[in-house]
């Protein structure tokens, strides 16, 4: 009962890791994707944490559900067929769970966005935080991430005609909102 010693393995038949895998996977291509997932990551943490700000209006949980995307999809990173569209359906999922969970608690306190962020962004946070979560969720995808209503109705789950509706409604909940 001694150390036991893996078996080495034949050469060229090393394991691998998703990540590995899918810097060397075919570049543009299904299970490819060629930066890997430490540039997807520098590329695109920033902007989804502002993603899920406006979704959320709070700054901390935005950061926490991005990094909880990023972990639950980097498995499957190596199989996704568009990576950067794969962890944005997954922080907009996150920032769905959140609203659900919290619903009471961001009612009575709206901890909008950090101290440092800018005042027209912090105003828009403040204003958008007023609409439904659904048409918050169209509008910010849309005018933001600038996704066309198709890539918006396969992140949220539901047909095109939805997505405008939604984003008719909360446009014209916006108007209300901000003219006199």
């Amino acid at each position: 009962m001694g150390n036991v010693e893996p078996e080495p393995e034949a050469p060229g038949s090393a394991r691998r890791s998703p990540l590995e895998r899918g810097r060397q996977g075919p570049a543009g291509g299904p299970g490819g994707w060629p930066n890997g997932f430490e540039q997807l990551y520098v590329e695109h943490f920033v902007s989804f944490v502002t993603l899920a700000t406006l979704l959320t209006g709070s700054g901390a949980a935005a950061e926490e559900i991005v990094q909880d995307a990023f972990l639950r999809c980097q498995k499957a990173l190596d199989r996704a067929e568009h990576p950067t569209a794969y962890v944005r359906a997954a922080v907009v999922n996150g920032c769905r769970s959140y609203h659900r969970r919290n619903a009471l608690a961001r009612r009575r306190s709206m901890d909008v966005l950090p101290v440092s962020a800018e005042p027209e962004l912090r105003e828009l946070a403040d204003v958008l935080a007023l609409l439904p979560s659904r048409q918050r969720t169209v509008l910010v995808l849309r005018y933001y991430a600038d996704l066309t209503e198709a890539d918006i109705a396969q992140v949220l789950g539901c047909r095109p005609g939805t997505v405008k509706s939604l984003a008719s409604r909360g446009l014209a909940n916006l108007r209300t909102m901000i003219e006199p």
